[in-house]
């Protein structure tokens, strides 16, 4: 079937009785709607499935992602979440969260010519946000900068589609395939090309953070592959260790150095690197 339609499904509009709106991101299987209303300011997530095409397989788990995510949402405990079934997939509903996320806010570590170091205050409320969802037992599964937003009062960790840590409703799980390649663990990337699926892990969740931390100072990823190699060739490259010279200066960059480890047992946990930065 083709995209759905740019509106919101009848239910949430009913739910929500929106004062304003407007679609932030539209992409294969999946939406997002930055959505005003007299009750505050939320993010609308709709999914629906992706087709098969030549360069990629049918990917039906996206129309089940954002009911996934409000489901996990719930069992962390956090409010103002609702999560339902559209004609075309599923649906959730979240407090918005404001704020550039973490390569934004480093942007100017990365122009050419600059000396300035990235801010390590930040970095911590990234480890901070990271942490807390650890201490409920919990990996996220999709650690990436964009998924840290640098709001006013702290740096909220969004996207928990792909969390694991407690049951959620059958009808709305599905396996974990991997996550964006230059974020992605050696060992991540090592089981989906062997099994074509994988287990989300706090060490993995570490390692994430770590290449997260260094594209967004530095603007390289933490692996050596072609720009625009197949995906599985990207996580051939990782799943062998192909790691490239770029780094960050300073101390920070020694910490990032332990996250990126190939072993999951020789990286830090995230409280160490939070004791580290403190």
């Amino acid at each position: 079937m083709p995209g759905p339609p740019p509106e919101l499904p009848v239910v949430v509009l009913d739910a929500l009785m929106p004062t304003a709106r407007r679609l932030v991101l539209g992409r294969q299987g999946s939406m997002i709607w930055d959505v005003e209303s007299l009750r505050g300011r939320y993010a609308v997530k709709l999914g629906y499935p992706i087709e098969a095409k030549a360069e990629w397989p049918a990917q039906p788990w996206t129309a089940l992602a954002p009911a996934r995510e409000g489901a996990v949402l719930h069992r962390l405990g956090s409010e103002e979440i609702a999560y339902g079934e559209w004609e075309h997939g599923t649906w959730n509903i979240q407090p918005w969260r404001t704020g550039p996320d973490l390569h934004q806010v480093w942007e100017p570590c990365r122009t050419r010519g600059s000396t300035l170091s990235p801010d390590l205050g930040i970095a911590l409320t990234c480890v901070d946000a990271l942490a807390e969802l650890h201490a409920k037992g919990w990996a996220h599964g999709d650690v990436q900068p964009a998924h840290f937003i640098v709001g006013p009062g702290r740096t909220y960790l969004i996207d928990l589609a792909l969390a694991r840590g407690g049951q959620v409703p059958a009808a709305y799980d599905f396996p974990f395939r991997g996550c964006l390649v230059h974020y992605e663990a050696p060992e991540i990337s090592r089981s989906v090309l062997t099994t074509g699926t994988a287990e989300a892990t706090q060490p993995a969740d570490v390692y994430a953070l770590g290449a997260s931390l260094l594209i967004s100072a530095t603007g390289r990823r933490a692996m050596r592959y072609p720009d625009d190699a197949p995906r599985p060739v990207q996580r051939q490259a990782v799943a062998d260790g192909r790691r490239r010279a770029a780094r960050i200066p300073g101390e920070l960059g020694e910490l990032v150095e332990a996250m990126l480890s190939l072993t999951p047992e020789d990286r830090p946990t995230i409280q160490d690197v939070g004791k580290a930065l403190s």
